[in-house]
């Protein structure tokens, strides 16, 4: 394996994987991404996106289970911030991976919808856009710098029934229900590792794993507090370790009335993906177009 794959990263690779896909996803760390983005049907449609950016020369392909996801050929972000379509909101730069979580949540029209960790706004905005701003969207973050970016961004992309909270959704009252909820939920990171370069390593140790596996725990039973019995919710990291994904959910339905829903795989055979301890969830193998990532859905029970 690539001698940058910080040492206890390896370990918990090997030992949950196997060497040859351990190494498959050391090769994903190993790959410089492609910029992908998704236009913004609250402000410029897909069709338009496509036409503004090959007048600039720059060449998109789709990906078969988002219509709105777009990967770009020949051009880094810089090309992509550089356009009046992007000040303006029209599109958003997010990974593929990250835009799986919204879509599988399928939020509809007239719902409440919580996000539980929403900035950067990628997520919070991309339900929006699909709901053509019909839902009513709570987006919490607890670190007021990201939720004031968080605020730019909804405000920016026209998702106008968002109200942002700056407040830790743990804190959040039991008092509020949901018909829908997104847990991205803070973690390692083991996924979206780049060994190029050196800020995207993370720190990997037993104590950084452990503190943010008890976050992910705490996240999930509030979570499963909040949603309405028999609604759904998503929850997700940019983790490919057991320890922060299968788990938690294993954990958390032990003390929780709550059970997975299997996905729809078959929308996703063209994502890379890595074997699972629960079926009907979703782990992505990083590679050139991916990040690694883990989404389950989860109902509660009447």
């Amino acid at each position: 394996m690539h001698e940058g794959v910080p040492a206890y990263l390896k370990q918990l690779l090997v030992q949950q994987y196997g060497e040859e896909a351990a190494e498959r996803i050391a090769g994903g760390y190993e790959a410089q991404r492609a910029v992908t983005l998704r236009a913004n049907p609250l402000k410029a449609d897909r069709q338009e996106v496509r036409q503004a950016l090959s007048a600039q020369g720059i060449e998109t392909s789709q990906v078969a289970w988002y219509e709105d996801a777009m990967i770009v050929h020949g051009a880094r972000e810089e090309a992509i911030t550089a356009l009046e379509l992007y000040e303006r909101g029209g599109v958003y730069l997010q990974s593929l991976s990250s835009m799986i979580p919204p879509v599988l949540l399928g939020a509809k029209p007239g719902e409440n919808v919580l996000d539980m960790a929403a900035a950067p706004g990628g997520k919070t905005t991309q339900i929006a856009s699909m709901t053509g701003n019909q839902a009513m969207i709570t987006a919490c973050e607890m670190n007021k710098i990201r939720a004031d970016r968080l605020r730019y961004n909804v405000q920016r992309q026209g998702a106008s029934r968002v109200t942002v909270m700056n407040v830790d959704s743990r804190n959040l009252d039991d008092l509020f229900s949901f018909d829908r909820i997104l847990l991205d939920a803070p973690c390692s990171g083991s996924g979206t590792v780049q060994l190029f370069n050196p800020r995207s390593k993370g720190q990997f140790n037993k104590a950084n794993l452990d503190k943010t596996t008890k976050m992910q725990e705490t996240l999930l039973l509030k979570a499963l507090r909040l949603l309405r019995p028999g609604c759904e919710m998503i929850y997700s990291t940019c983790s490919v370790l057991a320890q922060e994904n299968e788990s938690i959910v294993t954990k958390v339905l032990k003390k929780a009335n709550a059970e997975v829903v299997p996905l729809d795989l078959a929308a996703f055979s063209d994502v890379p993906q890595l074997p699972v301890t629960i079926p009907g969830t979703l782990c992505v193998c990083p590679d050139a177009l991916y990040e690694g990532f883990f989404v389950a859905k989860i109902r509660r029970k009447k």
